[in-house]
């Protein structure tokens, strides 16, 4: 219910949810019937009702079951994505201020002053994440707020600074959390194959088609990952002779184990 008060579902609708004593649906047609018995599928308002109730039930379901424990979600500051624990990548950041518009010699000389130190503050938390250390931890969020309160007599700068400095928390999330990546780029690239799919063919001609190209690049990604042919696995999947690969789940819950 959290989820879906912090994404401004109407309060009828999560007092609807609240109130009903079903919590557990045996699959998504169950749980769209107990919506639409709710009468939420007939609302026509923003944000849509069914996506965030969905989601909510989703992330309620992954925490009830104890799963993800401690778990950082890194995001380009999407809104859908601010969960838990949340991390901001400093890219997505950085960048703001790198497509800001000039319009004078001093104005430009502003920013690039501003992005110089940006990178190099960054350039300090890779290193803090290679070798974390308390003292440096409170050296580096002093830093932050000399960094981003300065004033540069540029407004609009001035402006995104002063929102990025809004953001500290989750930008300075890798200092209690060292093992959190500063940027999403890993993220980015796991979407390229999905993107470059969807610009050759325009996309799929129905939801199945959607569902089997999204099940099989995540698939090729997975096996990609973790070091497996994903020839081999279609393979031994398939029953083709000789063909062998192990268990994917298996193996992930393996990889992710503590060491």
């Amino acid at each position: 219910l959290a989820y879906m008060r912090q994404r401004a579902l109407a309060g009828p609708v999560i007092k609807a949810l609240a109130d009903h004593p079903d919590r557990h649906f045996a699959d998504e047609a169950a749980w769209l019937e107990h919506l639409r018995r709710l009468g939420i599928t007939d609302l026509e308002t923003n944000p849509d009702p069914v996506r965030i109730a969905t989601e909510g039930a989703l992330w309620g379901a992954i925490k009830a079951h104890g799963l993800l424990p401690d778990t950082v979600v890194l995001s380009d500051d999407a809104r859908q994505f601010a969960l838990e624990d949340h991390a901001l990548c400093w890219v997505h950041a950085e960048r703001l201020i790198h497509k800001l518009d000039t319009f004078t010699d001093k104005q430009y000389a502003a920013q690039q002053r501003m992005r110089a130190l940006i990178w190099w503050f960054y350039a300090d938390l890779k290193a803090y994440r290679r070798d974390p250390d308390p003292r440096r931890r409170a050296a580096l969020r002093a830093r932050f707020d000399r960094i981003f309160r300065r004033r540069t007599g540029f407004a609009t700068l001035d402006r995104l600074l002063e929102r990025l400095y809004a953001n500290k928390d989750e930008l300075l999330r890798v200092l209690d959390r060292p093992q959190v990546p500063l940027h999403t780029n890993g993220s980015e690239r796991d979407l390229r194959p999905h993107v470059i799919k969807r610009k050759i063919s325009g996309g799929t001609r129905s939801d199945q088609g959607r569902d089997c190209r999204d099940a099989f690049l995540g698939l090729l990604l997975t096996c990609a990952k973790l070091g497996v042919s994903f020839w081999d696995f279609l393979g031994h999947r398939l029953g083709v002779a000789d063909g062998d690969a192990p268990y994917l789940p298996d193996l992930i819950r393996l990889r992710s184990a503590t060491p």
